[in-house]
């Protein structure tokens, strides 16, 4: 059983009743009959006992853990009340209320604080609050010096017009929505309403911001922001040409030229391989041809003594570079003809 505790007292402040002690003793002692009405109850769910709390010196409350489904953290409260000289104790209510760690619905909001813009269906009526701040009296001046004076020239006014906090409120909103020059259309949008055919500007002192859109394909009838745009402006021209689109102008110093080395093929490294073996043979005949100038004039001399070889007519000077090599080869020949010759002679 859960402990006793004493509530403060529901007399005039100031005041020090007295307590009468047997009171309280049978109003806490009245356990057993708070939790049989609970059970006459037929609720259920009636589980352990959580103690008692005093509302005054003749009253007190018993209390219950409520084992429902859904009412986790909930209690069963019995009010008994006795009077001094009872000997019983009288029920006055039994509730099931909240705990401290219940679930629990928000507090409860009023509906003018629940609304929210788009709530107003079709046929709903919704009426503006006693001292609406966003309006006034129609006799009163808007602060609109074109609405003050137009009322004035045609001698009519509506009995409320909009303030100029409200005006102001309208202003911020629609600035700040989806027809704003904040927006992802107007960021993307070619020109703006401004400047366009389609753009109604509003009447008053909004008419320096604000328009309606009159095309039915872009924000048609919506309030749009002067500086807010769309793809629909009146000054849009479609791409020419072939039905292709038109792009910009592509930037080539944007690009860093890298050359690559070609990759060396089968072929190129054939034609390396006859090109050296070519320069092989060149380098080979320029040998022979060395080797015979050079025996040709180690030979010319015993050729002119032996006075069997006819002197060549031809100087050095006449003689033509490419010629040399077929000379050095022609006398050289000769030479050995001659020694043949000598030797057979003196073999005779």
């Amino acid at each position: 059983m859960g402990c006793v505790s004493a509530a403060p007292s529901a007399t005039a402040p100031g005041t020090d009743p007295a307590v009468d002690p047997a009171v309280r003793s049978l109003l806490a002692g009245a356990v057993d009959v708070a939790r049989s009405a609970l059970v006459e109850l037929g609720e259920g769910g009636i589980g352990a006992y959580l103690g008692v709390t005093f509302e005054n010196e003749n009253a007190a409350t018993h209390r219950f853990t409520a084992e429902l489904p859904g009412y986790r953290g909930w209690q069963w409260a019995v009010v008994v009340a006795a009077v001094p000289g009872a000997d019983h104790v009288t029920l006055s209510e039994l509730v099931l209320l909240p705990g401290p760690d219940s679930l629990v619905a928000p507090a409860w909001v009023p509906w003018n604080e629940r609304i929210r813009p788009g709530d107003l269906g079709p046929g709903d009526l919704l009426a503006p609050l006693p001292g609406d701040p966003r309006l006034v009296p129609g006799y009163v001046q808007s602060g609109d010096p074109e609405v003050d004076e137009t009322a004035l020239e045609i001698g009519l006014g509506r009995k409320q017009v909009m303030s100029f906090e409200g005006r102001l409120e309208d202003a911020q909103r629609w600035y700040e929505s989806d027809y704003g020059p904040n927006s992802e259309m107007a960021k993307a949008a070619p020109s703006t309403c401004g400047l366009c055919g389609f753009y109604l500007p509003l009447g008053g002192s909004l008419r320096a911001a604000f328009g309606v859109c009159g095309n039915e394909f872009a924000a048609d009838g919506h309030v749009v922001h002067a500086e807010y745009g769309c793809g629909a402006h009146s000054d849009t021209t479609l791409p020419t040409g072939a039905g292709s689109p038109q792009y910009s102008a592509y930037d080539d110093a944007a690009v860093e030229i890298v050359e690559i080395p070609r990759p060396r093929t089968e072929t190129a490294e054939k034609d390396d391989t006859a090109a050296q073996d070519e320069t092989a043979v060149t380098e080979d005949t320029a040998a022979v041809d060395d080797t015979a100038m050079t025996a040709s004039k180690t030979t010319a001399p015993e050729a002119t003594s032996s006075g069997n070889t006819a002197p060549q007519d031809t100087t050095p000077e006449e003689t033509a570079p490419e010629d040399a090599a077929a000379t050095a080869v022609e006398t050289a020949a000769q030479d050995d003809t001659a020694e043949k010759i000598d030797a057979t002679g003196q073999t005779d």
